[in-house]
């Protein structure tokens, strides 16, 4: 279903779960019954609505699909932590109180921060890894977004605009695939996740900046990522230029890499037919 508005993403209601560590997390889970379930980490103030449908709905034809509000955002209860450590954990929690003893793991942006960290602390949890759009940590040069980009993504309430400007490149096909997007993204009408609090904004962004803090030495702790990896990114990403990409490429043992063409931070989005293929053919392989 090519405009995610009526396929799996959009009709599945939320489901809660109360776990040892106090947290009630609430998550989705659907698609196909076989395959390892691939639980998915999303970006800076995302939350299970901020996914691409289309995009999901093509993941989930072939292999389950889970979607969860990590610790104080949106749905989920708690006050979200401010280091990438304890989100990483709370993955773990999540996890466990689910039953997933296996998955997948796709991160986004800042759920690429904290996907990097889950694999190194809980190896035997992830079978392969997905890296979009995102950054090794204390690499060179990302202590922070470039102040506009910071700008435009802390807002109180960020609307299209913003996510326009940050997400995608400033040619007319990036642009009008945006549009695209922000009309599959509004899409579901039947219960939507709840807006995430600024306590959650100004936490995640305390866990960007402190993730980006030089630190040669840090690097190579992606030497641990034993997992097969697919690093992709735009080749335009005014947030996390494609250039960490191919230093992420460099330090993961098996990795492979790809910057997708004419595209910003939300590629993944904008090239949501061929990523989904991507993904698939990866995960399968």
């Amino acid at each position: 279903m090519a405009d995610g508005a009526i396929g799996p993403t959009n009709t599945t209601p939320t489901t809660f779960v109360d776990a040892p560590n106090g947290v009630k997390y609430a998550y989705r889970r659907f698609g196909a019954e076989t395959e390892t379930p691939l639980l998915l980490l999303p970006r800076f103030r995302g939350d299970m609505d901020t996914w691409d449908p289309g995009l999901l709905d093509t993941l989930a034809a072939e292999r389950p699909v889970v979607l969860f509000d990590n610790r104080g955002v949106s749905s989920t209860s708690g006050r979200t932590p401010s280091t990438i450590a304890e989100m990483a954990r709370d993955v773990i929690a999540f996890c466990e109180a689910v039953g997933l003893s296996a998955v997948d793991l796709l991160g986004f942006s800042l759920g690429g921060f904290v996907a990097q960290e889950t694999a190194l602390i809980r190896p035997h949890l992830i079978r392969r890894l997905i890296l979009a759009a995102t950054s090794p940590q204390g690499a060179p040069d990302l202590h922070g977004w470039r102040k506009d980009i910071a700008d435009a993504v802390r807002r109180d309430e960020p609307g299209g605009a913003e996510l326009l400007y940050t997400f995608f490149k400033p040619t007319e096909t990036s642009q009008a695939a945006g549009r695209e997007y922000l009309g599959r993204f509004l899409a579901r009408t039947f219960d939507r996740d709840v807006s995430s609090t600024l306590q959650t904004r100004d936490a995640h962004y305390d866990a960007v900046c402190d993730w980006g803090i030089p630190d040669h030495g840090k690097l190579q702790r992606l030497s641990g990522i034993v997992q097969p990896t697919f690093v992709c990114n735009g080749d335009a990403d005014a947030m996390i230029p494609p250039r960490f990409t191919h230093l992420m490429g460099g330090l993961i043992p098996d990795a492979i890499v790809k910057i997708y063409p004419d595209a910003g931070h939300g590629f993944l989005f904008q090239h949501h037919a061929e990523f989904a293929e991507d993904v698939n053919r990866f995960l399968d392989a």
